[in-house]
């Protein structure tokens, strides 16, 4: 499967589970709006999925992938079989202790991400609650991250892109059904969203078990302290922990941040968590479905060719995804910056949503975009490294990004309120890009091919017109106003959107840009 077919796949999939995602808060926004009780519910997701970044796709992956796919090319697939179940027993464990301690230590871990919340005790202990509930989630998501690791490896991408979906429909449907069953017998429906949390992570899991044993791959795990300590001896699982070590301290370092800016967030407006949390939404869709995708296709492709000493190939594949990054990002970057309200208004703006909301999730959305190229970007230069099994330059540029965040928000949250924690985060990401891209560069693992300057070009004039069709768009109709003709604003929405797409890649393709041989490089 070439490059581009394998990352079109990711891209698709993973488009189907952004729009599934996007029904989902739309949906959400609808029936709870944004206020002290959304704030807890957003805390209490972020909880487990903060420790995810660390057992899961964060340093897990970081570590496991390039190992596994060494090992498969180096050690053949028998060796790399008894690797997974070693991995899987020690994970296993791991995860059991990680997740008993969690649901004990629910309060504590509350106040340390989002004391604010006392503001409001209905919120905070709603949070406390939800914690509890949602915090297995992570177990399952672990082992969903190893056994997409496997699938990826193996170049069985479609698996492993498509399970999110299960997620954002479980948590439809108990939108749709929990939430007015829990109300009709007195009980908050927000709890509703936790019990579809667990509900994703248990068919995520269950989904991805089938791929791996068709392919013989099905972990066997060690339910015995002997098992334990036979995979804790193991060469390979040794190899994984101590590229984890840098990689733990790289993730907790972005980690720190998020809970930083989180409780920052929690003493400003009641709604400004739940701002912040729509805006990152929008933002994930380019962000997952450029980034994520070809981070996902690169990681073990770039893995492989370090292994087999092709140096050539290995450059090659990190030009192909930045000038992706280029020509996809940008044009994603301006619409962000220059046609938010419009976007914000068109899918949030129902039910319970009011029409300040939609302004301040649209000044989120226009910070956190300002940093969209350099937020992709990250996703491609980071293989780069990880696929060398070098880690640690990753997470010092990691600590030295953490610090100027929380410089920038010093200068801009008393300015600008939630808006400049979003702005901080854009800001930062495309330090840490420029800071990865000058690593490579400077040793020589990435040599730039020639054209650049001409893309460089071409991307930038076609942007520059799509801003101001974008800008135009944005000021002449009143999108807060269209609220009462739902389907006359969406129908705009579209046809903008078509008519933008249109515009820049018309004017790329007048400047003589071949498409399809970039793509397909």
């Amino acid at each position: 499967m070439s490059l581009f077919k394998a990352a079109s796949t990711v891209s698709l999939l993973t488009l189907a589970s952004r729009i599934t995602g996007l029904v989902r808060d739309l949906l959400m926004a609808s029936i709870f709006g944004a206020n002290a009780l959304t704030d807890a519910f957003n805390v209490a997701f972020r909880i487990p999925n903060l420790f995810r970044r660390l057992f899961a796709e964060g340093a897990f992956s970081q570590a496991f992938v390039p190992v596994l796919a060494a090992s498969k090319a180096q050690e053949g697939e028998e060796a790399t079989r008894a690797l997974i179940s070693q991995v899987a027993t020690l994970l296993f464990w791991v995860l059991l202790v990680t997740c008993t301690l969690g649901v004990l230590g629910a309060p504590l871990l509350v106040w340390l991400l989002a004391s604010g919340l006392r503001q409001s005790p209905e919120g905070y202990d709603a949070a406390v609650v939800m914690t509890r509930w949602m915090f297995p989630y992570i177990g399952f998501m672990s082992l969903v991250a190893l056994s997409a690791g496997v699938l990826n490896t193996w170049k069985r991408f479609a698996v492993s892109a498509a399970t999110p979906v299960l997620l954002n429909l479980s948590m439809i449907a108990t939108a749709f059904w929990g939430a007015p069953w829990l109300a009709a017998r007195g009980i908050e429906p927000i709890y509703a969203m936790a019990g579809g949390v667990m509900l994703g992570g248990v068919l995520q899991l269950a989904v991805q078990l089938p791929a791996l044993a068709r392919l013989g791959l099905l972990p066997r795990i060690g339910m015995s302290p002997a098992a334990l300590r036979a995979a804790w001896g193991t060469a390979g699982v040794r190899r994984i922990l101590a590229l984890m070590a840098p990689a733990l301290l790289g993730v907790g370092v972005a980690q720190v941040s998020l809970m930083i800016n989180t409780q920052i967030a929690s003493y400003l407006q009641p709604g400004s968590v739940t701002w912040l949390f729509y805006a990152d939404r929008l933002m994930e869709f380019p962000t997952a479905l450029l980034g994520v995708a070809l981070g996902v296709v690169l990681t073990p492709q770039l893995a492989s060719a370090k292994a087999a000493g092709d140096a050539k190939r290995y450059s090659a594949m990190l030009d192909w995804g930045l000038r992706l990054v280029l020509l996809l990002a940008v044009p994603c970057a301006v619409g962000l910056l220059a046609f938010a309200e419009p976007l914000v208004a068109t899918l949030f703006h129902r039910g319970e949503l009011r029409d300040s909301d939609v302004g301040q999730i649209a000044l989120a959305l226009i910070g956190y975009g300002a940093g969209l190229v350099g937020l992709v970007a990250i996703k491609v230069l980071a293989p780069g490294y990880y696929a060398s099994q070098d880690i640690r330059t990753p997470v010092k540029i990691a600590v030295v990004v953490l610090v100027i965040t929380q410089l920038l928000n010093l200068l801009l949250v008393p300015l600008l309120a939630h808006t400049g924690l979003a702005l901080s985060i854009g800001l930062a990401a495309m330090v840490n890009a420029a800071w990865l891209l000058w690593g490579l560069l400077r040793r020589g693992i990435y040599r730039p091919e020639p054209g650049w300057l001409r893309l460089v070009l071409q991307v930038l004039a076609a942007s520059c017109l799509l801003a101001v069709l974008l800008l135009w768009g944005s000021h002449h109709f009143d999108w807060i106003a269209l609220r009462a003709d739902g389907w006359r604003r969406a129908g705009l929405l579209a046809l903008m959107l078509l008519a933008s797409m249109l515009l820049y890649f018309g004017v790329l393709l007048i400047s003589g840009l071949r498409l399809r041989a970039l793509l397909r490089r």
